[in-house]
């Protein structure tokens, strides 16, 4: 949410801000404000798509301090979109924003623009060091004030919301929380910080009662949106007004509207007299301000006020104590998932469009800096998502189809069967998704859904002539109607809503018996979609192969087609992000001892590769087509990440944190442009070579046109703009390979790569 205004006031009055020295507390915090805040704070890349490594090593630095002041740490998420549609104005009004930013910074001008993949890396690390996690079903201000006070701790955020809850611990703004800074001796080390509550407000405004606060916050204004006819109130709350009412503001006129409102509202004892008046005020009558009465601004103010009613008892303290209990109960919109999904999702391991695919029927898709003249580059990974609501929406069509001749179980088979691939998946991928719980909302049921109904428009793509003349049954039988989800995305400058039709899947997956599925059977989805066979992902180390496949499902995809130098860019990107992630002090990406390689020329090569990034203050401007062309592979990538996630990780998430850095890569194109070879950043280094040549050669062949499991080949094409054109021709390879590589165990070498560099084989050296 967010108070208009409220922040830069209560900042420039010191009296309301206490300074701490902070220690030895629980801390609730604000995960969506803590990644802008880091992010755009310390200058990281957002011109060439991210620097995921630099913010990850700064997260990891902010939970250091933590630990040094003795503060734990409870992050809590924004999840979807509020089911009541209350606040879809707002979300719609920044989408818009951010595209014109995303553009100015595409021309070296002004803006902010988070980096697709930010919260995705935040998440990532923050389970990996055991912090403490939820994701909430939406907005998530009013979970975090009840969970605050419920344990008498303060709150660490940007949002002025938190000027209104009524918190005993008080409320910490990001801005004023020294981190980088840490005081005291060894033991008793502290973060200097500025505490507000509301106490402090209100003992300045004559003691004025702290239920008044929440009909401030509406009236002037708060991402909710305000009753149209409070303009009208405020302006019948002129100047003299407030004055009349300055002897209970230690006498002072009121200096802008914000303190005269403060002014105005504390010559009430109550928000019930001041809602009488606003009745007066307005003309309205039988005193409509009072609770449980309808009609009129007084009751609309009200009702607004409610989103502020801290309730004694928090949901996420039984989630963060172990309880087995859902958070929220039966008035949770992730009810409407799976068990197993929904306690994916709470844990941060399912994405929110998920979530808003199911419940709302609709997508947010995230602005990235790109060519605003092409297409948007969520459009490359267009059949992704389609399948993504293939799955989440076919148990209403097969409900809506039930008793009405061959239903859609009826046409796969009564048992859902799927024919499985020989895989070879360690049991340990899955294990990460059990034991959470999902959580609920404040009453906000689930809503949107609907009649769900079959597509009519291209059902048959991937299927055979018989299994298409099978569909076409079940739409005569059925309704013609399709099932779609709403998808708000850029065209040129421009916010624009399009209806995506969801895509059904030759394999058939239960959504509600998702947790049962075997592995291979959700992994075979998986690759169906990406267009990928298992075979063609075994020479990648296995947490790297999701990204192996998206960049393979890239290359036939994006349009204009990525150049083989983009290829190698990216993946001697992903050799950096190994060797880097290896590094690490701590790293727990090591299981068994290995013979010693030349650590000197591979920490050579780690050295080589990071000399090549894009510095800041460089004068060469962005070349906006291979930023383009990178954004598509990250919108592949994110999309890919949704599904995986949706089916319970059949393949393991890569490290985010090592993936991809834009400066890096860009830099490295720029390396390749000039002439020289990728071989020349990795001479004398066996293992990066051989990982590599690897990863090239499992990109070319899952990238080729060619390539046996294509499936997801000509899904969505026709259907959009920029689509249409046959992509069949993207047989390239990864460009240079050399002789390295081709003719040795590759998952033997790979398996060797993967476990690199341990700290107690730099011990050794």
């Amino acid at each position: 949410m967010g108070v208009q205004g409220l922040t830069t006031y209560v900042e420039g009055n010191r009296q309301f801000l206490q300074d701490v020295k902070f220690r030895d507390s629980r801390l609730v915090i604000d995960g969506c404000s803590l990644y802008f805040r880091l992010y755009f704070n310390h200058g990281f890349d957002q011109q060439h798509g991210g620097d995921y490594d630099a913010f990850a090593c700064l997260l990891t630095q902010f939970l250091s301090a933590l630990a040094a002041c003795n503060i734990q740490p409870y992050v809590v998420l924004d999840g979807g979109m509020d089911p009541s549609d209350k606040k879809f104005p707002t979300l719609r009004q920044r989408l818009q924003s951010k595209i014109k930013e995303a553009d100015s910074i595409s021309h070296g001008r002004n803006g902010s623009v988070l980096p697709l993949l930010t919260r995705d890396v935040f998440t990532q690390v923050l389970i990996q060091r055991g912090v403490p996690l939820v994701q909430c079903p939406a907005e998530a201000d009013w979970e975090i004030a009840c969970l605050a006070h419920q344990w008498n701790c303060p709150v660490l955020t940007n949002d002025s919301d938190f000027y209104i809850f009524d918190l005993p611990g008080g409320y910490l703004p990001l801005k004023f929380f020294q981190w980088t800074n840490l005081n005291g001796k060894a033991s008793h080390r502290y973060i200097s910080a500025r505490c507000y509550t509301t106490n402090s407000l209100c003992r300045w405004f004559g003691g004025m009662n702290q239920e008044l606060l929440p009909l401030f916050a509406v009236l002037t204004g708060n991402d909710y949106g305000t009753p149209k006819d409070a303009e009208t109130l405020l302006s019948l709350l002129d100047v003299s007004a407030f004055r009349r009412s300055g002897s209970r503001g230690k006498g002072r006129a009121p200096s802008s509207r914000i303190e005269g409102l403060f002014l105005w509202l504390s010559s009430f004892p109550s928000p019930v007299e001041a809602l009488e008046e606003v009745s007066r005020l307005m003309g309205e009558t039988g005193g409509r301000g009072k609770r449980g009465q309808k009609g009129g601004l007084s009751s609309q103010l009200w009702a607004a006020m409610q989103e502020y009613h801290v309730t004694p008892q928090s949901s996420l303290a039984h989630w963060f104590s172990g309880s087995q209990a859902v958070p929220g109960g039966q008035t949770s919109t992730l009810t409407q998932l799976p068990e197993c999904l929904s306690w994916a999702a709470a844990k941060g391991l399912l994405a929110p469009l998920v979530v808003d695919a199911l419940v709302m029927h609709r997508v947010l898709l995230i602005p990235q800096v790109e060519n605003s003249k092409l297409p948007s580059s969520h459009c490359s990974a267009r059949a992704i998502r389609q399948a993504i609501y293939g799955i989440l929406l076919q148990r209403g069509q097969d409900n809506m189809t039930q008793g009405r001749g061959r239903s859609i179980q009826q046409f796969y088979g009564a048992e859902g069967a799927v024919h499985s691939q020989d895989v070879r998946i360690q049991e340990n991928i899955s294990r990460g998704m059990r034991g959470g719980r999902g959580r609920g909302g404040r009453g906000h049921g689930g809503r949107g859904q609907g009649s769900v109904l079959p597509t009519q428009q291209g059902v048959n793509v991937g299927f055979n002539t018989e299994e298409a003349a099978g569909v076409a049954t079940m739409q005569t039988q059925g309704s013609s109607a399709p099932m779609c989800v709403e998808e708000y995305d850029r065209l040129d400058l421009n916010l624009k809503k399009n209806q995506m039709e969801a895509h059904p899947l030759k394999t058939r997956l239960c959504m509600d018996t998702l947790g049962q599925a075997p592995v291979a059977a959700r992994l075979g989805v998986l690759l169906e979609v990406l267009g990928v066979k298992e075979s063609a992902l075994n020479p990648a180390p296995i947490h790297l192969r999701l990204a192996v496949a998206v960049t393979g499902f890239w290359l036939r995809e994006a349009i204009p087609t990525p150049s083989q130098l983009q290829v190698q860019a990216l993946v001697l990107g992903m050799v950096y992000g190994e060797l880097s992630w290896n590094n690490q002090p701590g790293s727990t990406h090591h299981q068994q001892a290995v013979p010693q390689p030349n650590w000197a020329a591979e920490r050579n090569v780690l050295a080589g590769l990071d000399r090549q990034r894009m510095r800041a203050g460089e004068r060469r401007g962005l070349d906006i087509g291979v930023a383009h062309s990178f954004s598509q592979w990250q919108a592949c990538l994110w999309s890919a990440l949704c599904l995986n996630q949706l089916l319970l990780l059949p393949l393991p998430d890569p490290n985010l944190s090592w993936l991809f850095s834009g400066t890096l890569v860009h830099g490295l194109l720029r390396y390749l442009k000039s002439g020289r070879a990728a071989e020349s950043l990795l001479a004398g280094a066996s293992l990066s070579g051989n990982l590599y040549f690897s990863l090239l050669d499992a990109v070319r062949i899952c990238g080729s046109k060619a390539h046996p499991s294509s499936s997801a080949e000509g899904r969505g094409r026709g259907r959009g703009r920029g689509r249409g054109r046959g992509r069949g021709s993207r047989g390239r390879g990864g460009g240079r390979r050399g002789a390295g590589g081709r003719g040795r165990g590759s998952e033997e070498i790979n398996n060797r790569f993967a476990l690199l560099m341990s700290e107690e084989e730099y011990d050794d050296d």
